[in-house]
């Protein structure tokens, strides 16, 4: 499944710390599939492991299903890559459940912790994670929207490759 292996059978399957500290692989926002294919060659090429993170809410306005055609259709260019997703419904329950039910590995959920509380249940269910706060991204490829490929590509090697080693 991926990096962020969801917590095993009988713990909580969600995290407040929202995989912020340094032996979390770092996050690039993603808004489009040239984006994450771009993230992924970039990791791919730099052997790094990343994280596919959502814009902010885009679970609520883009939806599950967006978000899953555009990670598997990023895997299937980029096999080679190492990676997990993570999906940001804000504080929309509805729409937090429905990328549990599409199959999102890992789904953030900021709206009241006894909903957390339940999602969390159903996402343990899914053998999928709910985080309740969203992990810092390292870059956000909003700024490059209508870059091509190569400087998006370009612009995501760059930045892993300034960072540390995670060890």
């Amino acid at each position: 499944m991926g990096l962020l292996e969801p917590h095993g059978r009988g713990r909580r399957a969600f995290r407040r710390d929202a995989l912020s500290g340094a032996a979390a692989p770092p996050s690039i926002v993603i808004h489009s599939l040239a984006h994450a294919v771009a993230a992924l060659n970039a990791a791919s090429a730099t052997d790094r492991d990343i994280i596919l993170l959502s814009a902010a809410d885009a679970g609520i306005y883009a939806g599950a299903g967006w978000f899953k055609a555009v990670v598997a259709a990023a895997r299937n260019a980029v096999p080679a890559a190492r990676f997990s997703e993570i999906l940001d419904c804000g504080d929309h329950a509805g729409a937090a459940q429905a990328a549990l039910r599409a199959g999102i590995a890992t789904v953030i959920f900021t709206g009241r912790a006894d909903v957390a509380e339940r999602l969390a249940a159903i996402a343990e269910q899914q053998d999928s994670r709910l985080l309740t706060a969203r992990p810092r991204h390292v870059l956000d490829l909003a700024v490059d929207f209508f870059a091509n490929a190569q400087t998006l590509r370009r612009r995501c090697a760059d930045v892993l490759a300034s960072l540390p080693p995670i060890c």
